[in-house]
């Protein structure tokens, strides 16, 4: 017979990525929690988690259960509640990427809020496209709102460009469209963690053109900030736009984005009939309303 607690520290792995946080959040100490996770791997007969010295990733047998252990904790919960009189809960967990503009996040949580009123909860995680797609595939949200993988259930939400920032006084803020060439001696800020930053390198390299890096900063908002004060320019995707901004396209780049709420296959038909995320989309579907929206 499995007991509760061990499916309870095997699902902290799960959402927390290491032992270390695992037995953190468990109030264990790490050693007693990889005790039992490897008490309940005897009872299964099964490894659970392949673990690195820098990662820990649940193996196929992790996976299927993982699943189960999710519906038995969220058994366990609702007994719980309802002997205690309490209605349960219906919680998702929302992966958000880093680079949606927070007034836009804002306006999609605010749609969200008669769902939440009506009972369901709502657990946000930030970060970069890539760590949510890590976060999905070990469990740890149902869904995530960032740029299309194919390979997961997804709906689809808004398309986008990408642009050049200026300041609105900066003397290429009118222009119809800039060439890499013109960028040659403007300064530039990265943004760090921008999933075009790559392709925005080789782009530049292959012109010959290395600018001046101004600043480097995880932050949009910072980065926005640069822009508007002057500082330096930016690529942006067309979501940014903003009338204290001029966003011009970048000619023969042409690369764009497609921003999708993909969900986990499974929790997928759980996260499909919630209220809050369908909210959430539409909200940002609207918003996106075919993303070609560029002041000049």
């Amino acid at each position: 017979m499995i007991d509760r607690y061990l499916l309870r520290y095997f699902l902290a792995v799960v959402d927390h990525g290491t032992f270390s946080r695992a037995a953190s959040h468990c109030r264990v100490t790490q050693p007693t929690l990889s005790v039992g996770i490897a008490k309940l791997e005897s009872l299964l007969g099964q490894p659970l988690f392949e673990r690195s010295s820098r990662r820990v990733a649940l193996t196929a047998a992790g996976a299927r259960l993982a699943e189960h252990a999710r519906r038995i904790e969220a058994g366990f919960v609702a007994a719980e509640q309802a002997v205690s009189d309490s209605p349960a809960a219906k919680l998702i967990r929302l992966g958000v990427c880093a680079t949606l503009p927070d007034g836009w996040v804002e306006e999609a949580l605010r749609a969200a809020a008669p769902a939440r009123d009506a009972g369901e909860r709502l657990e946000l995680v930030e970060g970069r496209a890539g760590e949510l797609r890590a976060a999905l595939d070990r469990g740890r949200v149902d869904a995530i709102v960032a740029p299309l993988d194919s390979a997961l259930p997804h709906r689809a939400l808004f398309d986008e460009p990408y642009a050049m920032a200026f300041a609105r006084d900066h003397r290429l803020a009118r222009r119809a469209s800039v060439e890499a060439e013109e960028l040659a001696e403007e300064p530039m800020v990265v943004r760090r963690h921008c999933e075009m930053l790559a392709e925005t390198s080789r782009f530049f390299t292959a012109r010959g053109i290395r600018p001046f890096m101004a600043a480097r900063t995880h932050s949009d908002a910072r980065a926005l900030a640069y822009v508007r004060a002057g500082l330096a320019t930016t690529l942006l995707p067309a979501c940014y736009a903003d009338p204290a901004l001029a966003l011009v396209p970048l000619s023969g780049f042409d690369q764009r984005r497609m921003i999708a709420l993909c969900f986990a296959p499974a929790s997928r038909a759980r996260a499909e009939h919630s209220a809050a995320l369908a909210r959430i989309g539409d909200r940002l579907a609207e918003l996106g309303g075919g993303g070609a929206r560029v002041y000049r």
